[in-house]
């Protein structure tokens, strides 16, 4: 599944009559943190894959820095949540994935830097 909108540019911005973006999914995911970390879940690379169609239903696939990760439901939810509430949203599916299994690499550049990575 790669992050495209089903009959819509990806540099299109989303409007009150057309569905969100791959994109504008992403940016507001990067309100959601991780507790532990304090890091958004886009920026530490635990958002895998968007999919958007064109009436509204939103699929992410994700993952999280362990299987045992204790915070794991909670990101989960407010991952849910936060998509579920942008403007045109029918419908989230959040799938939880485990390949590729999540490394330090996964992470943006200078989130790697700070972390010393």
């Amino acid at each position: 599944m790669s992050e495209q909108t089903q009959d819509q540019p990806q540099d299109q911005q989303p409007s009150a009559d057309a569905p969100q973006t791959p994109e504008s999914v992403r940016k507001a995911l990067r309100a959601v943190k991780d507790p532990e970390l304090n890091l958004n879940v886009v920026d530490i690379g635990l958002i895998y894959d968007i999919y958007v169609t064109k009436d509204g239903d939103v699929e992410i696939k994700m993952t999280l820095t362990s299987p045992g990760c204790p915070s794991g439901a909670e990101i989960m939810g407010n991952v849910k949540e936060v998509a579920s509430q942008l403007e045109g949203v029918r419908s989230v599916d959040v799938e939880l994935v485990w390949e590729p299994f999540w490394t330090p690499e996964r992470m943006d550049p200078r989130v790697k830097a700070f972390m010393g990575f």
